[in-house]
This record gives C-alpha cells, sequence and structure tokens, in this order.
C-alpha cells in the first residue's frame, strides 16, 4: 500500500504538472495555439508575447499553481516522502507534458509554485531578486536564471541540502532548456521586456546607429 501510495502521489503531480495552461488558454480564447508563434514556446513568456498581458498572467499563475499544488497535495496526502519530490514531478510534466505530445514549458514558473509552498521565504526572495534582475536586464530568461542560481545557492547556506541538491539538478536542467537564450544573451540579440535599464540602452544604442 505504500508503494501505491507514492505512485498515486507522485502520478498525481506529474499530471497536474502536464495541464498544458498556455496552450488551453490560447485555443480556448483567442484561437491561437501558442507553439506556433513567437519562440514556440507553451510557457508564460511566449503567452505574454503571442496572447497579451491578461493572458500571459493567467498561464503564469495557472503554471505556478500546478507547482504548488503538486506539493501540497503531497503535504495533505502526508506522502512518506519529501514533498518536494511532488513538485519535481510537476515540473517534470509540464516540460514533458502528457497532454501536450510530451513537448512542454521550461519549468521556470512551475518551479516557482513548487518552492513558494516548500519554503514561501525563499520564494519570497526569489520573487524580489527576479523583480530586481529583469528591471536591470529587461530579460525575463537572466532573472530567471540568476533567481535558480541564488536560491540554489542560499538552500545550501540554509543547511536544507535537500532543497539545496534538488535545486541544482534542477538549475542545470533549466540552463539547458534555456541554451538558445543564453546563445542570444552572449551576442546580445536576446529578446528584452519593453522597460527597464537594458530596454532603455539598446533603444539608445539603435538610436546611436
Amino acid at each position: 500500500m505504500l508503494t501505491v501510495k507514492v505512485i498515486l502521489i507522485l502520478l498525481g503531480g506529474y499530471l497536474l504538472g502536464s495541464i498544458p495552461s498556455g496552450v488551453w488558454i490560447g485555443k480556448l480564447f483567442y484561437k491561437k495555439d501558442i507553439r506556433n508563434f513567437g519562440s514556440g514556446n507553451m510557457g508564460t513568456t511566449n503567452a505574454f508575447r503571442v496572447l497579451g498581458k491578461r493572458a500571459g498572467i493567467v498561464v503564469f499563475l495557472m503554471d505556478m499553481l500546478k507547482g504548488s499544488a503538486a506539493v501540497a497535495l503531497a503535504i495533505i496526502l502526508h506522502a512518506p516522502f519529501n514533498p518536494l519530490l511532488a513538485g519535481i514531478a510537476a515540473i517534470i510534466g509540464h516540460v514533458f507534458p502528457l497532454f501536450a505530445n510530451f513537448k512542454g514549458g521550461k519549468a521556470v514558473a512551475t518551479s516557482a509554485g513548487a518552492l513558494l509552498v516548500y519554503n514561501p521565504v525563499l520564494f519570497v526572495i526569489g520573487c524580489a531578486l527576479f523583480a530586481v534582475t529583469l528591471y536591470l536586464t529587461s530579460m525575463v530568461s537572466m532573472a530567471s536564471l540568476t533567481c535558480f542560481v541564488v536560491v540554489t545557492i542560499l538552500a545550501f547556506l540554509m543547511h536544507d541540502y535537500f532543497l539545496g541538491v534538488i535545486g541544482l539538478l534542477v538549475t542545470i536542467f533549466v540552463f539547458i532548456r534555456h541554451r538558445q537564450n543564453i546563445k542570444r544573451i552572449e551576442n546580445g540579440a536576446e529578446n528584452m521586456v519593453s522597460f527597464g535599464l537594458g530596454y532603455q540602452r539598446r533603444q539608445q544604442e539603435h538610436k546611436e546607429k
């Protein structure tokens, strides 16, 4: 029975993560499959780019909720393992969704949702760091990558070695998922949001040319 419980909780986390929020919102309300536009990704950033601010916020909240719900489910059901593992199952589901041909997002929002329930303090620190980095660089990818690195380091400093190890593995995976973004950052060609110091600098550079 214990093995069955473990399987069901982890499967539940995976299925929650597999809900393709961006795809469903796009098709249902905008008659668009966001995977055919922009970056081709079904995550939050592409939802903002293709569907607009309102849809982007909804997709972000839904993707984050998947991670939060998975961890909360493990806690409520008194899972015989660290509840963060259910969050990892949701992250895997988000990246390789059963309901979207196993082609999903980059795991940022779902990871944040899992962290929110598991360690709210680190979540708040991560959000603050994300906001500051986004303002300085105007790059969602840079802000996301910076948060994963710093939160992982802080987890080790706080002696939560389980979170630290999981964070390290997820960070490596997120960097791999963002490899094209990293190349564009290195080449000075990464997409920017239309605010912040980075955006202002790029606009100024274009005027000077």
